[in-house]
């Protein structure tokens, strides 16, 4: 009986999922948030005069860029004169009359540069009449890499590697590599004026920070050198820091560098921000289908920071306060969360922040009353990416304790040595989805029957 009811349970799981996965695909984003009304475009209740515009382009970079590309093209029946989208060498596309250009993720290389100076060449030449949709989704960064003179890429990518080993969140990488930079922080847009721009995003960002959101290119910055040293230091990475590094970031510092454009900028006032999709989107789907599906669903929130393990303790006991409560004992509940956390990586093994939070979650359950009731728990990556691993997360049931405490898979030292890929593929609990077209940080469920 136990076996049917967890079976149950993983099917359910994955129909919520999969729900929250196709609210924020591209093609759907874009039905519902890009509108031709005559001679208008309507962007959520915000009109263009469309027509008036001499020439109509398109910029599109990140993960979702190839998708979103052309999802807006036939969403404006082919007036789309011209542009550049960026896709992932693996992945590679053809679009009429854009120029596809491959560029590299989590890590920017030859080919991120390349692509980084195709998009700013190709942005000076945008004129007053022109408008330019920039297409923005998480991986930007990486993708569009244009070092600030005198940094080579190599120390810029070394950086890079380091802080995400450190445990740097998106917004304290993000400030760091806007002010190594040519093209982030602004510049790009400054590229662009005075010709007008709009800019579709989905967001992979905790509350969706614009300025973060693949280090916003044709954003104004709140974040200044000092910042970027502050974040060197917090993570005692500043002495090993290249010495081109060091050298802009204090130059920057005393004032010797040009800083990123700030938000009085005139280049912003013909600049227009549209969150076209986010992890909050993901997750309202989510609890809609889980409600469908008999659950009482509860969205926790979409801001999830933190170390994977520490939030995953932290989850366990408000997982477990519930289900001891009187009010839903005896009903199916599902609590979904989402965010992005972050991992400091100590040991050698494979994984990424889902597979670990769900390794420390069941390091927990172990230990826990409810491990021998109805339950399932489960994190994975929104863009079929965990780490630099082949699934996008895990999950577990209670058979998964028992399996593992069969196969003396011992959680401690896993975990201590960063290796849940290979915990749990020995498990058989890895979420495989392959690339999902799309970017909005990660997504948590808590199920109990």
């Amino acid at each position: 009986m136990a076996g049917y009811i967890e079976k149950e349970l993983l099917t359910k799981a994955k129909l919520i999922y999969t729900a929250a996965l196709k609210a924020v695909e591209p093609e759907t984003l874009i039905k519902q948030n890009v509108v031709l009304q005559g001679k208008h475009l309507v962007i959520q209740g915000k009109r263009f005069p469309f027509y008036d515009f001499e020439n109509i382009y398109l910029v599109s970079i990140g993960k979702a860029a190839p998708f979103l590309a052309k999802s807006l093209i036939n969403r404006l029946d082919n007036q789309i004169s011209g542009g550049i989208v960026l896709h992932l060498p693996q992945c590679p596309i053809s679009l009429k009359r854009i120029t596809c250009v491959p560029a590299s993720h989590p890590l920017p290389d030859r080919k991120s540069v390349a692509a980084a100076r195709k998009v700013l060449e190709f942005a000076k030449n945008i004129k007053e009449k022109d408008l330019l949709f920039m297409l923005i989704s998480g991986g930007g960064s990486s993708q569009l890499c244009f070092p600030a003179k005198g940094v080579p890429l190599k120390d810029k990518k070394m950086l890079t590697r380091s802080l995400l080993k450190a445990g740097a969140d998106i917004k304290e990488l993000n400030t760091v590599r806007k002010h190594i930079s040519k093209i982030k922080g602004g510049r790009l847009a400054r590229a662009i004026y005075p010709g007008t721009v709009i800019n579709l995003i989905i967001s992979d960002v905790v509350n969706n920070d614009l300025s973060s959101i693949a280090s916003g290119p044709t954003f104004w910055d709140s974040t200044a050198y000092k910042d970027a040293f502050n974040i060197l230091k917090k993570y005692s990475l500043w002495e090993k820091a290249p010495n081109s590094v060091k050298r802009i970031i204090e130059n920057g510092v005393r004032g010797n560098e040009e800083e990123t454009l700030k938000k009085n900028s005139v280049v912003f006032s013909r600049v227009h921000n549209f969150i076209i999709g986010d992890n909050k989107t993901a997750l309202q789907a989510a609890q809609q289908k889980a409600k469908e599906l008999g659950f009482k669903a509860f969205v926790l929130t979409s801001s999830d920071r933190g170390e994977a393990r520490v939030v995953a303790r932290n989850y366990v006991s408000l997982f477990e306060a519930l289900i001891k409560s009187d009010r839903i004992r005896f009903t199916p509940v599902c609590l979904l969360s989402g965010g992005e956390l972050t991992v400091t990586v100590r040991g050698k093994g494979m994984g990424g922040r889902n597979q670990e939070f769900i390794l420390a979650v069941l390091n927990k359950m172990e230990k826990s009353p409810l491990k021998n009731k109805n339950w399932l728990v489960l994190s994975l990556g929104s863009d079929g990416i965990d780490g630099t691993t082949d699934a996008s997360g895990a999950f577990i049931l209670p058979s998964t304790i028992k399996k593992a405490k069969k196969l003396c898979l011992d959680s401690v030292s896993y975990l201590e040595n960063n290796d849940s890929y290979t915990f749990f593929k020995n498990l058989d609990c890895l979420i495989v989805t392959g690339y999902t077209k799309t970017n909005v940080m990660d997504i948590r469920m808590f199920l109990a029957s």
